[in-house]
């Protein structure tokens, strides 16, 4: 099995059949969240995983410690919300600590950013990706079902007080919901040390009609954003990351913009996920997985674990963005929340 798998044998790297070398891993640590984005999660009750089905730190742990020896060089913590698991500084300690990891950073929606800025900082996180859909109160309470604005702006105080910058800041656009905001989040952008992302809606929630109508192209957002300011390009930070970035003219931050829908980069991909629950996708949109979870806890070996990792790398989807039609008519079996963003 093996020799079949795609590899650069100059320096082991992860490489898929379609030559992408494997630079970075997503990690869930949980399923949870505590908000309700209308786009990604309904209102009513959700069926969480069970505690015993979510991986330990130390499981967590060991697989980055294999992928690291492979080759991956990023790891990036996301949910659910990623606060709301416990003790999430022990992980990003363990994480930080591994040789070969160069960069650790947080997907969040910021709630409880105020009181793990300074925690996470010290344990090894060296940026953060901060969600945050409105900068007006009733729009935020709209969108994400939860009147919380005000936390996510104090957690954003304090990663600058800190001296955490550049922020990335993400932005879902709705028609008719949130992309009247806009102009306040590109003079925010131009006044603060903020890379202001705008990302184009995909189908990942729970199959709600308005996806399709309430997409905003990013080619529009960015005509509309240029109305109010000129920008600069500066192209990607490297050739694998999804924002298409813009310099504010005279300003303090920057424009990204992520269009996975109209422009899709799967291209460049050097990305894999590792669920809460211990699965493997190689791609968002994967309808396949591996159980990595159950070759942990089946007592098998870091070499075999390893050469599970390589075979699935080596199957590697084209992409999943570079088709999203059916995704529209055929849902995921996992919703984002599921898979981590």
């Amino acid at each position: 099995m093996a020799a079949t798998l795609n590899r650069d044998d100059r320096n082991g790297a992860l490489v898929d059949r379609f030559g992408r070398i494997v630079r970075s891993l997503r990690i869930s640590v949980t399923d949870r969240c505590n908000l309700r984005c209308l786009y990604c999660m309904p209102a009513g009750p959700i069926t969480w995983f069970r505690k015993e089905r979510i991986l330990s730190f130390e499981e967590i742990e060991r697989v980055a410690r294999i992928l690291a020896s492979l080759g991956v060089r990023e790891i990036r913590l996301t949910g659910g919300e990623p606060l709301v698991r416990r003790d999430l500084t022990v992980l990003a300690r363990l994480v930080s600590g591994i040789a070969g990891i160069e960069d650790l950073a947080i997907t969040t929606n910021g709630l409880l950013l105020k009181e793990l800025a300074r925690p996470l900082l010290l344990a090894g996180v060296r940026r953060f990706n901060v969600h945050i859909d409105s900068l007006e109160p009733d729009g935020f309470a709209e969108v994400s079902r939860r009147d919380s604005l005000d936390l996510v702006l104090a957690g954003l105080q304090e990663l600058e007080r800190l001296g955490a910058v550049p922020i990335k800041i993400n932005i879902v656009l709705l028609r008719g919901l949130n992309d009247g905001q806009i102009p306040r989040f590109v003079d925010w952008a131009w006044r603060r040390p903020y890379q202001v992302r705008f990302i184009e809606l995909m189908p990942l929630g729970g199959g709600e009609p308005f996806e399709t109508e309430r997409l905003v192209p990013g080619s529009e957002v960015r005509r509309r954003v240029e109305e109010i300011r000129p920008l600069v390009p500066v192209g990607r930070d490297r050739p694998s990351a999804p924002a298409n970035v813009f310099r504010l003219a005279g300003g303090a931050g920057d424009i990204g913009f992520i269009n996975p829908v109209t422009e899709p980069f799967c291209g460049d991909c050097d990305r894999i996920r590792l669920t809460a629950d211990g699965k493997v996708r190689t791609c968002l949109f994967s309808r396949t997985e591996t159980d990595i979870a159950a070759l942990l806890r089946g007592g098998r070996t870091d070499p075999e674990i390893a050469l599970a990792l390589r075979t699935a790398i080596a199957g590697k989807e084209a992409g999943g963005c570079l088709d999203l039609h059916q995704f529209y008519k055929e849902r995921l079996p996992r919703k984002m929340w599921q898979i981590g963003g």
